[in-house]
């Protein structure tokens, strides 16, 4: 599988391709060597978009992606594309959308795999950030947030 790795303010961030789509993204390990790099178009594509992202210049991804697992967690990150850029909806909110518990939509958050460019970190809870499963966990949530200007409903 063909990965690529991107320096961001966030931490240094891998991205998986499988058969011409995402599958993965993942924050490297600071200490450990720099893996090799198979940068085909499409990875150069997404480490571009995510560039322009974190510069503030782009505020949606256009890349295929491909989520694997199950249904719920498909209908979860289909869900959260659909979440604008600055906005938030709360777990409970989507669960009543996908008629299911907010429990269950955190835990989808959770396994997301392809954070960011899939933007869990807009799913706050009915009261308070709730969690995050990315590196830096709340911190990194937080971050993303103030970068989208979502900071005040942090308030």
């Amino acid at each position: 599988m063909p990965t690529a790795c991107l320096d961001t303010p966030t931490g240094p961030i891998r991205l998986t391709e499988e058969e011409d789509a995402i599958t993965r993204l993942s924050w490297c390990d600071r200490t450990a060597p720099p893996e090799a790099s198979d940068e085909t178009p499409l990875l150069q594509e997404a480490m571009q978009q995510l560039r322009d992202y974190f510069s503030g210049a782009r505020r949606s991804f256009d890349l295929p992606l491909r989520v694997s697992g199950p249904e719920l967690q498909r209908a979860v990150c289909a869900r959260l594309q659909n979440i604008p850029y600055g906005e938030t909806m709360t777990y409970g909110d989507i669960g009543r959308l996908l008629e299911r518990p907010a429990r269950a939509i955190g835990q989808a958050c959770g396994g997301n795999p392809i954070p960011i460019i899939i933007p869990c970190h807009r799913v706050l809870a009915t009261r308070g950030l709730g969690g995050f499963s990315g590196q830096g966990g709340i911190e990194t949530k937080v971050a993303l947030l103030r970068l989208e200007g979502a900071a005040s409903l942090l308030i």
